[in-house]
């Protein structure tokens, strides 16, 4: 495991980091709220221990779920004054996952994200029909796959099958 890019080196602001890295994303267990760029920020304000936190799309049923958690576990690490703040820009991208996040979900049987959702330069945008690059198995690794439904277990991931393995599949949608 590698140091997430964004936990502050105040060693205070760390703890509270470090707490709330703990939680999981309650649609995904196996990856934590850090991993998967939901976690913005941590920091102690006037003795208060604050979170922000960003859901991956603005109708995120979880986020509620995730605030809950996330005051939980600071109430239990000690911080008798805590709070969990949203914010919705900038928006979340899957860029904000981190390398450690796509193997973790890459192992629980997601596909995660193929390339990055960074947008391109202002202009004109030439439009072709190619086909959009293979999505790779997260179980053999094959690119023998195909897009089954546009929205798999939940809105951000679409439902794939691999014609080597069989298996079907999510894959984390780029945005």
């Amino acid at each position: 495991m590698s140091v997430h890019p964004l936990r502050p080196t105040d060693p205070e602001a760390a703890k509270v980091w470090d707490t709330a890295a703990t939680v999981p994303d309650p649609e995904i267990p196996v990856i934590s709220i850090a991993d998967l760029g939901i976690l913005r920020d941590a920091a102690v304000i006037d003795g208060t221990a604050v979170v922000t936190i960003t859901p991956t799309y603005s109708g995120c049923p979880a986020m509620d779920h995730i605030t809950r958690e996330v005051g939980e576990a600071l109430v239990a690490a000690g911080y008798a004054d805590s709070r969990v703040d949203l914010v919705l820009q900038p928006a979340w991208t899957t860029d904000w996952i981190t390398e450690d996040g796509r193997e973790q979900l890459r192992e629980y049987g997601i596909a995660p994200p193929q390339h990055s959702a960074a947008r391109a330069p202002a202009g004109p945008v030439k439009l072709t029909l190619a086909p959009p690059p293979p999505v790779p198995c997260p179980r053999c690794g094959s690119t023998r796959t195909r897009n089954i439904a546009q929205f798999g277990s939940t809105s951000c991931k679409a439902l794939y099958s691999c014609q080597d393995c069989l298996e079907p599949f999510d894959y984390f949608k780029v945005h």
